[in-house]
């Protein structure tokens, strides 16, 4: 398969909350890539699921990095006889009710041994993510019930799980902005409470970034951000813009890749996270 340029291509990164309000938005990276170079123009903030769906919606050609997960472990969803398709899935995971879903969940795990509760997919233990089927702390069960039905809708290219469509020109990826943090510092570099916003975290943020700027955080381009992007990146103790520039740049890199540098037996039920070595 032929490297992909996506020349006039915009590369967003979204850093994705399942229930967005205005004090705590969905945040979108805006950019464009030149060779070894992700230009980053703009973080924009959305602020709710209907706003995120306009998103998804507008004209292509774009690909986005969206951290979230798009599915659920094999595993888990073969023990419960759940579709096995990842369409198909989706749009039943997206039809539950979360109480059902975490009944679900939490049966299954109660039936496991200590310190093997949960189920990962493959690609969750090599980027070091949380499992996908994780409820609480982060709920990003929750954010997969949120988000992966409304790409399902909006029509997207979701390559390794979506069979190949007429919509070619919008592609998604599974991002994960940790994966890319910790190739630089293994510190953690954020908090959504005010109280642990600390210096040290700023410091993170500041060394992490500064590795995306001259191409040291094990991607394949480096970021390009004005000075005044790059202050609030530092100074946003959430993260979010961060994680947000991150998505986008994991994204850029894996469209430069063959097969978007997944596995060749990759799962088509639980996919793979961009930028994630596949050894």
């Amino acid at each position: 398969m032929q490297k992909r340029t996506f020349s006039g291509s915009r590369f967003y990164g979204v850093d994705f909350s399942s229930a967005p309000t205005v004090r705590k938005p969905i945040t979108i990276a805006v950019g464009h890539v030149s060779p070894g170079q992700y230009v980053l123009e703009q973080i924009v903030s959305v602020p709710s699921l209907a706003a995120f769906e306009d998103f998804l919606n507008h004209a292509g050609p774009w690909v986005a990095g969206f951290d979230l997960p798009f599915s659920m472990p094999r595993p888990l969803i073969e023990h419960y006889g759940w579709p096995t398709l990842w369409p198909e899935f989706i749009q039943w995971y997206g039809e539950q009710p979360r109480p059902v879903l975490r009944e679900h969940f939490k049966a299954f795990c109660d039936g496991r041994p200590i310190g093997s509760k949960y189920v990962y997919r493959r690609t969750d233990r090599p980027a070091g993510s949380s499992p996908a089927m994780r409820w609480t702390n982060p709920p990003v069960a929750w954010m997969a019930h949120a988000g992966a039905p409304r790409i399902l809708r909006a029509g997207l290219h979701v390559p390794g799980l979506r069979p190949v469509s007429g919509a070619l020109q919008r592609v998604a990826l599974e991002a994960y902005p940790g994966f890319t943090a910790r190739q630089v510092c293994r510190d953690s570099y954020k908090s959504d409470e005010p109280a642990k916003q600390t210096d040290a975290r700023r410091q993170a943020r500041r060394a992490i970034l500064r590795a995306l700027i001259v191409g040291k955080a094990g991607l394949s381009c480096r970021l390009i951000a004005s000075p005044g992007w790059q202050r609030r990146m530092i100074d946003d103790g959430s993260g979010d813009l961060m994680d947000a520039a991150i998505c986008a740049m994991q994204a850029a890199h894996a469209a430069t890749l063959p097969n978007y540098g997944f596995p060749e037996d990759i799962d088509p039920l639980e996919g793979w996270i961009a930028s994630v070595p596949t050894a």
